[in-house]
């Protein structure tokens, strides 16, 4: 089909609509993304919040709630509206202002009043990648030490290396002022002598290595410890042997030791966790947003093959202005070839896939959000979390499916969520190739439309618009 024609249906399918938004609403979820069903089986949650961590420069500006539940509802505990009315060391105040944070964000304006409070307060938190909790519970550590003490008196488990070294990167950044405060990581690799104990005050590092040192080579004495922080619970539980390792570790410390627990989900499994970790908690949740996607317009094409997908695509990019363009394939193969075809017709393209190192996800990310790169071919490695303004488009070249074929309904909502940001319209267009593409599409439609109930959201689905594409001749 010309482009002219192409753009044509389009302005026809807008005149015979008034309304074909799909008024989709955003849940609060984790940053962990699985690819189900492809040869990406990108489980690792662990380096999807690694990821998060390195891409978000800027604290996340959502619209949750939160909500407290508080074990003592006689408690005088509050929220606070600035980092001075913490009463916090003049070292810590100039370490907080130094990592950008001049007013505290939701989630630390609730928890930091408890996690400083006297006595201690033990805490189970729910926090996103970006709500500024790593630097509540590093400011909370910092706090409670005592500099005179060369002991550890404070432990904080990740559940990876990784995770662990950006978490110390913020104990140090917090901590620059305050030199007396010394930090060690209980990682592997990190070699002590036996019979040596640490004066280090905070003691960072992973499961299996932080119960090594407590137990078996008693490098820590477990019984002078006065903050206990467990960082990525959900992502420690899909980490085989830590939830093991983190109960025997919590098991050694002295009964006032205070407990502080983060995640970024509270699934059942989670909770289970939890409850056996910290004794008597308050709890922080966030309320599910509802952030209704009404900006968003969505289609699909019909056509027969990937070849014939891959010419519609360039007659849409030759009939519509794009800013920059995200587009999902379902395995890393087809979106290597995509990505290829895309640079053929002189489009700047970035890849991004499972297979790839995490920092060299965050770096190509970087590109693409400050627009060296104008097209983004990903698979399902970037359906969440990603805020670029200038996204106006996202093509899904593939149809979310799960690892037995069925939709994936979630995955579909992220996609299109990529487009339509902070306010601005957006444009998803769905390639259709097959009966079954077509099949699996209604029902996604099918399922936005019947569960409002069932996913805790306002979901109003219209029909999808579609527009039929041929390989122009």
């Amino acid at each position: 089909m010309a482009t002219d024609s192409w753009a044509q249906a389009v302005d026809e399918q807008e005149a015979a609509a008034e309304s074909v938004n799909a008024e989709l609403t955003q849940h609060e979820l984790t940053f962990a993304v699985e690819e189900k069903g492809t040869d990406e089986y990108d489980n690792d949650k662990a380096a999807q919040s690694l990821l998060n961590k390195l891409i978000r420069n800027n604290l996340v500006n959502n619209t949750n709630q939160v909500e407290v539940l508080q074990r003592d509802p006689n408690s005088p505990l509050y929220s606070v509206k600035s980092f001075e009315e913490l009463r916090l060391k003049p070292q810590l105040l100039q370490g907080v202002y130094g990592l950008g944070f001049n007013r505290p964000s939701k989630i630390q304006e609730t928890a930091l009043p408890m996690m400083l409070a006297e006595p201690p307060q033990n805490l189970i938190a729910q926090s996103q990648s970006g709500t500024g909790k790593t630097a509540a519970f590093v400011l909370a550590m910092l706090s409670h030490v005592d500099p005179n003490k060369r002991y550890p008196q404070c432990l904080c488990v990740s559940p990876t290396y990784e995770l662990a070294l950006q978490t110390g990167k913020v104990i140090e950044l917090m901590g620059k002022h305050y030199p007396e405060v010394r930090l060690v990581y209980a990682i592997r690799g990190n070699k002590l002598q036996r019979g040596m104990k640490l004066e280090e005050q905070i003691v960072i590092g992973t499961p299996g290595t932080m119960l090594d040192w407590c137990g078996k080579f008693k490098f820590i004495d477990p019984k002078k410890i006065m903050v206990f922080v467990l960082d990525e619970a959900d992502v420690m539980i899909a980490t085989q042997g830590h939830q093991d390792q983190s109960i025997r570790i919590q098991r050694m410390l002295p009964k006032n030791c205070q407990m502080l627990l983060f995640s970024a989900t509270f699934e059942e499994t989670v909770w289970n966790f939890a409850q056996r970790i910290v004794p008597e908690p308050n709890i922080i949740k966030l309320k599910r947003e509802e952030e209704t996607l009404d900006t968003i317009k969505q289609y699909y094409v019909l056509c027969n093959s990937r070849e014939e997908k891959f010419q519609a695509l360039c007659n849409i990019y030759g009939a519509i202005t794009i800013a920059q363009a995200m587009i999902f394939c379902h395995t890393r193969k087809t979106a290597g070839w995509l990505a290829g075809e895309l640079s053929r017709e002189g489009h700047q393209v970035a890849l991004l896939s499972g297979e790839m190192q995490v920092e060299q996800r965050a770096a190509v990310i970087d590109r693409f959000r400050d627009g060296k790169e104008k097209v983004l071919v990903t698979t399902n490695v970037c359906a969440r979390g990603i805020d670029v303004e200038q996204v106006s488009v996202v093509i899904n070249f593939d149809l979310p499916v799960d690892k037995d074929g069925n939709p994936d309904n979630e995955t579909y909502l992220h996609r299109i969520g990529r487009t339509g940001r902070f306010g601005k319209r957006g444009l998803a267009i769905n390639m259709v190739d097959s009966k079954m593409s077509m099949n699996i599409l209604n029902r996604i439609q099918e399922h936005f439309s019947k569960s409002a109930v069932t996913t805790h959201a306002r979901t109003h689905t219209h029909n999808l618009l579609y527009t039929q594409t041929v390989a122009s001749s």
